[in-house]
């Protein structure tokens, strides 16, 4: 892929809600307020927040000022995310938004108790990869906190290929920050699509919900190279 003389660069992700089989990721707006605030509510301990750079939020008015903030910007672009059932789940954003390099990142994951481990926080996450290389972008990144290893098991989860550590690159909260680095690439596009598309197929899911195949598994060979930190 040294030659890249056709290439064209990608447009810039529009305020536009984005749907899929069990989610509809919405433009952030000041109505999705009470509704996100209520989910949070389901963490009284705050562990959602804890490598977050805001948050959490003592209050709906402490929330509804950072809201206002980032409803406004378009990079991070964020989206609320509409559940199967019509309740909102978190939010998750675009940012990093590269289009001369054909890079996109996908940040700022906040999702509330309701929607950790379920169907709709693995969508959210598969239709902004979609949308970000059906739009033509080259490269589809997801940076965390090196000590979250969660996220990073996530991310790998989803067929982000892991790239190393970034030390000291950041302080938050108080904290120094490592940033553990994950990718995507265009080429690695279709096998990942039709990995996640098997995944989400209802026949993937017994009567107590608990899925057949794991996406873990079916990613597994797309993946150019493993996080170290999770074998």
């Amino acid at each position: 892929m040294g030659d890249l003389k056709d290439w064209e660069a990608p447009q810039l992700p529009s305020r536009t809600a984005i749907s899929g089989r069990y989610v509809t990721l919405e433009p952030l707006l000041p109505g999705h307020l009470a509704g996100l605030f209520e989910a949070y509510a389901e963490d009284p301990e705050h562990a959602m927040w804890h490598y977050l750079p805001v948050g959490p939020f003592a209050d709906p008015e402490a929330y509804a000022a950072w809201l206002d903030a980032a409803r406004l910007c378009h990079d991070p672009l964020h989206f609320a995310i509409r559940m199967e059932d019509g309740r909102l789940g978190g939010t998750l954003s675009l940012m990093r938004i590269t289009p001369q390099a054909g890079s996109i990142e996908t940040g700022w994951l906040t999702f509330a108790p309701r929607l950790q481990r379920t169907r709709e926080a693995t969508e959210a996450v598969y239709r902004l990869m979609a949308w970000s290389f059906e739009a033509g972008y080259r490269r589809f990144e997801w940076k965390c906190d090196a000590a979250n290893l969660p996220s990073r098991r996530a991310a790998q989860r989803f067929g982000l290929s892991y790239e190393g550590v970034f030390r000291q690159a950041a302080v938050v909260k108080g904290r120094n920050r490592d940033t553990a680095w994950f990718a995507a690439i265009d080429r690695e596009w279709p096998a990942l699509k039709a990995a996640f598309e098997t995944w989400l197929e209802p026949a993937n899911f017994d009567e107590a919900d608990q899925q057949r195949q794991s996406l873990a598994a079916l990613t597994a060979p797309i993946l150019a190279s493993r996080d170290p930190a999770l074998d």
